[in-house]
């Protein structure tokens, strides 16, 4: 017989339904605190219908888009579970924020810095470019790429040191 839509689902209800196995549930509640089924004496797990639903939009996030454990845990943190819910519900992701027209940052990358050959060692060392800042990258990201740039020459300036 089959359960109404609003009753509770047991794990093993719950594993059938999403098509997984109860241990990865089980995982799934060490890492997705939004995953909170009752518990019953001896740790019987009841999943509410919103959990299974919870469940069906994590699993689509993991296992059909391909998105890590930690992906799925900044997608609840920044957009909720009711997001996420409705991931799974219609099957389909709407962009977790606003995307303006920019440089990748491969692109960024390129233009904060240029390589050129080191023929002592071999290797290409990172050389500040004298380029002004890209159209469409904020002064927020130049100044972090500028950081990022600083800590590989920092390690680059080691790793010379190091090889002597």
């Amino acid at each position: 017989m089959d359960k109404s839509p609003d009753a509770f689902r047991t794990i093993s209800e719950a594993a059938e339904e999403l098509d997984l196995p109860q241990h990865v549930l089980r995982f799934w509640e060490t890492r997705f605190a939004q995953i909170r089924p009752l518990k019953r004496g001896g740790g019987r797990r009841y999943y509410r219908p919103d959990d299974v639903q919870l469940l069906k939009g994590i699993r689509h996030l993991l296992y059909d888009q391909g998105f890590t454990i930690k992906g799925v845990q900044r997608i609840l943190k920044e957009q909720g579970a009711k997001h996420v819910v409705a991931i799974g519900e219609t099957g389909s992701i709407r962009p977790i924020a606003p995307q303006e027209p920019a440089m990748d940052a491969a692109e960024a990358f390129e233009d904060a810095v240029q390589f050129a050959p080191d023929t002592a060692h071999g290797q290409m060392p990172l050389v500040e470019a004298p380029r002004p800042a890209p159209a469409g990258l904020p002064p927020e990201s130049r100044e972090r790429l500028e950081r990022v740039l600083q800590a590989l020459e920092d390690c680059r300036s080691l790793i010379d040191k190091a090889r002597g």
